[in-house]
């Protein structure tokens, strides 16, 4: 049986990764902060889906947060067939006015553990000569967002790492998919305040319905999944509008 690794799985997107994976028969290990979520889901996907599913209590804005999951990996000696690199928060509101310490928090998170997790990761994958790696963007990787500068500028690098990886690894059996979600219903907005704001009103997707659509395409090979027409014309529009509309179209959406 395959193994799957991944990250921020107590709610939201990374919950419904795990339940699909548990359902299409894959092993799981766990890795999030929370010790008590993660060990009743790990109860509860092993009785439902009869797999093996260990955890990794650990929070990922920490420095050293990527060696100590390896090391656990390691001391299982176990092979990670696909990664999901899921976890992620936001600080949001006008940059003047937010936490630094959250935001240098979100850049270790977002680009500093990703890259590290990535790239450890990747040195076993090339020895099996296969491996899925999906990481975990944003419709803001695309559109540098007013009242969200610092995480749509993580999920920007987010992107480019994947598309570059994707370019090296090209004639591996390696494949790099980057999903870029839009507004979804999950713990995410309430956790950055911004639940009631119109971008979390118009054509918000289930996670399950993302991750439906993620799932499939990862597994074909797929560069970019964009789940949902509304986030598709989103990104498809501001490639061509001037980013003083986007500003400003951004900063209304976000009220």
């Amino acid at each position: 049986m395959k193994t799957v690794l991944i990250t921020g799985t107590t709610s939201g997107i990374g919950k419904a990764f795990a339940e699909k994976f548990a359902y299409e028969g894959y092993n799981l290990i766990l890795a999030a902060r929370n010790e008590q979520k993660l060990k009743q889901q790990q109860a509860a996907l092993q009785e439902t889906y009869h797999v093996a599913v260990k955890y990794i209590a650990q929070d990922l804005t920490q420095e050293n947060a990527a060696g100590l999951i390896m090391a656990d990996i390691d001391k299982w000696k176990a092979t990670i067939d696909v990664l999901v690199n899921n976890a992620g928060f936001n600080e949001c509101g006008f940059f003047t006015d937010t936490s630094l310490d959250r935001e240098l928090e979100m850049i270790n998170m977002h680009i500093r553990f990703v890259t590290e997790l990535t790239k450890r990761i990747l040195v076993h994958m090339k020895e099996n000569g296969y491996g899925r790696i999906l990481n975990v963007g944003s419709t803001g990787s695309f559109i540098p967002s007013p009242t969200d500068a610092v995480y749509s500028a993580t999920k920007a690098y987010i992107m480019s790492f994947s598309n570059a990886l994707r370019g090296e690894l090209s004639k591996t059996g390696i494949k790099i998919t980057t999903l870029c979600p839009g507004a979804t219903k999950t713990e995410f907005a309430a956790k950055a305040n911004i639940q009631n704001t119109l971008l979390f009103k118009i054509a918000v997707m289930n996670p399950e319905k993302v991750v439906g659509i993620a799932y499939r395409k990862m597994m074909k090979g797929r560069r970019l999944v964009i789940p949902g027409i509304y986030n598709k014309l989103l990104v498809v529009f501001s490639k061509v509008m001037p980013i003083s509309l986007t500003n400003r179209i951004t900063v209304f959406m976000m009220r």
